[in-house]
C-alpha cells in the first residue's frame, strides 16, 4: 500500500459562489477562442461543470455564461434582444441544468473507475446533448425558417457531434483534476510517455499534414494510436489527456497550416475511438485493481498459510509430546508392575512352594495347587498387560523382529488367523516415536481384526527408506475380514487414535475401500534418522 504522501491531491472547488463563477467565465472564454464547427469546447466546460458542482451554484455558472455571450455579442455590435448570444445560450444552458439535476437525484457520480461507471456517464452524456440539441433546434425553427429540411438535419447533426466531443474531451480531465488521486510514480510516468510519444506523434502529424491528400486524414487516423496506447498504459486518466492533446494538435495543425477545418467524418472518428478509448482506460484500470487485490489477498492467504503452517507444526510438536509422555509413563508403570507386582507374585510362589510339604501334611495339597494356578493365571495376565503398557520385545528384539516374531503373531495365531508379513528397508532410520507408533498401529488394527473381522488371514507390509533426506516409513495393513459396518459403534476408538497417533506425527491415514476386509495404508516421516543406533532388525 502506497502512503498518502505519495499521491497527488484532487483539486478543490472553492466554496464560493462568485469564485466559481469568476473562474467558470475565465475558462469559459479561454475555451470559446478554440470554437469551430466541431469543436465547442465551452459545451463540454459547462457540463463539467453542472457535474462537479453543488447545486447551490449553477445559477452563477449561468450567471457568466450570459455575461460572457452578452460582452462577445456587444464586441461584434449586436443588439440585445432574441438575436443576442446571450439569450440563444439561455434556453440550451437550462434544458441542461434540468436534464443534470435529474440525473444527479438519479445518484450519477463523477466517476470513471469502472466501465459501468463510464457507460453510466457516456449515457447521460448522450441523453444531454441530445436533449439541448432538441432544444436548439426548436429555438433555430422559432426564430428563423429554415431554407432546406438537409440544412437543418446538417446543423442538427453538426451541433450533436461537436457537443458530445466537447465533453467527451473537456469532462474526464476535469473529473481527474478535482475528483481523483495519482500517484506520484504514476504522474511521472504519464509525464515521460507524453514527452516520448505524444510530442513526436504530433510531429508526425504536422510532417505528414503539409502534405496532399490523401495523406492528412491518413495523418489524423494516426494520431490516435497514442490515445490507444495511453489507454492502455495510463487508463483512462492517460485516455483523456491523451484525447485532449490530440484534439488539439489536430485543430492547431489546420489552423497553422491554414487549412479549413477538418470534416464531419474526421472528427467522429475521433469521438468514436475517444470513446472505445475511455472503455479500453477504465476496463485497464479495473484489472489493475482486480490484479492487485488478488496479489494483496495472496500475500494475505500466504501469511495466514504460513501461520496455519506454524500452528499446525506446533499442534504436531504438542500431540508428539503428549505421545511422548504417555509412552513414559507407559514405561514408568510398567517398571514399577515389573518390579513390584511381579516381584511379589515371585515371593508368594516362594512362599507357598516352601509351605508345600506342611500343607500335604496337613491334607491341604488342593490349597497350593489353587494358589499356584492363581498365580500363574496372574503372572500371565501381568506379561499381557505390561506388553499394552510398553512391549518389551520392541526394546530387546527391534522392530522388525517384534513384528515378525513378537506377540502380535502369537495373538493372531492363537485367533486361527495367517499372519503374513513383509518387511523392507532399515529401521534404525526411524526415531524412536516412528517405531513404537509403527509397532502400536499395527497391534491395534491386528486386535481389532481379531475382535471384530472374522477374517482368516492378516497381512503387514512395511517399507523404510528416505527421500530428500528424511527417512520415510509406508505401512499397508489388511485382512480378508467382513469390513466395517457401514455405521461405526458409539465408543469405537480403535481407528480415530490409530488417526490421531499418526496425525500427531504430521503423516498420512488413509482408509481404502476394498471389496471385502479392511485395508489400511499410513505414512509416516521421521525428520531425525537415528542412522548408527544399535538395533537388531
Amino acid at each position: 500500500m502506497y502512503h498518502p504522501g505519495m499521491r497527488s491531491k484532487p483539486l478543490l472547488l472553492p466554496d464560493s459562489g462568485p469564485l466559481l463563477g469568476t473562474g467558470y467565465l475565465a475558462l469559459w472564454l479561454l475555451l470559446q477562442t478554440t470554437a469551430q464547427p466541431y469543436w465547442t469546447l465551452p459545451f463540454g466546460l459547462r457540463f463539467a461543470a453542472l457535474l462537479l458542482a453543488p447545486m447551490r451554484y449553477w445559477v452563477w455558472f449561468l450567471g457568466a455564461e450570459l455575461a460572457a455571450a452578452a460582452g462577445i455579442g456587444l464586441i461584434h455590435g449586436l443588439p440585445p434582444g432574441w438575436s443576442s448570444p446571450a439569450l440563444h445560450e439561455m434556453p440550451g444552458f437550462v434544458a441542461m441544468m434540468g436534464c443534470m439535476w435529474l440525473l444527479r437525484r438519479l445518484n450519477l457520480h463523477a466517476s470513471l473507475r469502472s466501465p459501468q461507471e463510464v457507460t453510466r456517464l457516456l449515457l447521460s452524456v448522450l441523453l444531454v446533448v441530445t436533449t439541448t440539441t432538441a432544444v436548439d433546434a426548436a429555438l433555430l425553427a422559432l426564430l428563423h425558417s429554415p431554407s432546406s429540411p438537409e440544412l437543418m438535419v446538417r446543423a442538427i447533426a453538426e451541433e450533436l457531434l461537436s457537443h458530445y466531443l466537447a465533453i467527451l474531451i473537456v469532462a474526464p480531465v476535469l473529473i481527474m483534476l478535482l475528483h481523483t488521486r495519482m500517484e506520484k510514480a504514476a504522474l511521472i510516468r504519464l509525464f515521460m510517455d507524453g514527452l516520448l510519444v505524444l510530442v513526436p506523434s504530433m510531429a508526425i502529424l504536422l510532417v505528414l499534414s503539409v502534405r496532399a491528400a490523401p495523406q492528412p486524414q491518413f495523418a489524423r487516423v494516426l494520431s490516435l494510436a497514442p490515445v490507444l496506447f495511453f489507454a492502455f498504459r495510463h487508463g483512462w486518466r492517460g485516455a483523456s489527456l491523451a484525447m485532449l492533446i490530440t484534439s488539439l494538435g489536430m485543430t492547431l495543425v489546420d489552423w497553422h497550416l491554414g487549412h479549413t477545418p477538418s470534416t464531419a467524418a474526421a472528427y467522429l472518428f475521433l469521438a468514436v475511438a475517444g470513446t472505445g478509448a475511455l472503455m479500453l482506460g477504465s476496463a485497464t484500470d479495473a484489472l489493475r485493481r482486480s490484479s492487485k487485490r488478488v496479489a494483496e489477498q495472496n500475500v494475505y492467504l500466504g501469511a495466514v498459510n504460513r501461520r496455519l503452517d506454524q500452528l499446525a507444526h506446533q499442534l504436531r510438536d504438542a500431540a508428539r509430546g503428549n505421545l511422548q509422555a504417555d509412552e513414559n509413563q507407559r514405561r514408568h508403570l510398567a517398571a514399577e508392575l515389573h518390579d513390584e507386582l511381579g516381584q511379589n507374585i515371585t515371593a508368594i510362589q516362594t512362599h507357598v512352594k516352601l509351605a508345600q510339604a506342611r500343607l500335604r501334611e496337613a491334607g491341604m495339597e488342593d490349597v497350593s495347587t489353587s494358589i499356584n494356578n492363581i498365580l500363574g493365571h496372574m503372572r500371565r495376565a501381568l506379561h499381557r498387560l505390561l506388553d499394552d503398557l510398553r512391549p518389551a520385545v520392541l526394546d530387546e528384539f527391534g522392530l522388525f523382529r517384534a513384528l515378525d516374531e513378537g506377540p502380535i503373531r502369537d495373538l493372531l495365531t492363537s485367533a486361527g488367523m495367517r499372519y503374513r508379513t513383509a518387511l523392507h528397508g532399515d529401521p534404525r532410520l526411524l526415531d524412536d516415536d516412528t517405531r513404537t507408533a509403527i509397532y502400536r498401529l499395527v497391534q491395534e488394527s491386528a486386535t481389532n481384526t481379531v475382535k471384530h473381522a472374522h477374517a482368516g488371514e492378516f497381512g503387514l507390509r512395511l517399507r523404510i527408506g528416505e527421500r530428500n533426506g528424511a527417512a520415510l516409513a509406508v505401512l499397508d495393513l489388511r485382512d480378508d475380514g467382513s469390513g466395517l459396518p457401514n455405521r461405526l459403534p458409539r465408543g469405537g476408538r480403535g481407528l480415530q487414535g490409530m488417526r490421531d497417533r499418526v496425525t500427531s506425527l504430521g503423516g498420512q491415514f488413509r482408509l481404502r475401500p476394498d471389496h471385502s476386509g479392511v485395508h489400511l495404508r499410513i505414512l509416516l516421516r521421521s525428520n531425525r534418522g537415528t542412522a548408527g543406533r544399535p538395533q537388531q532388525n
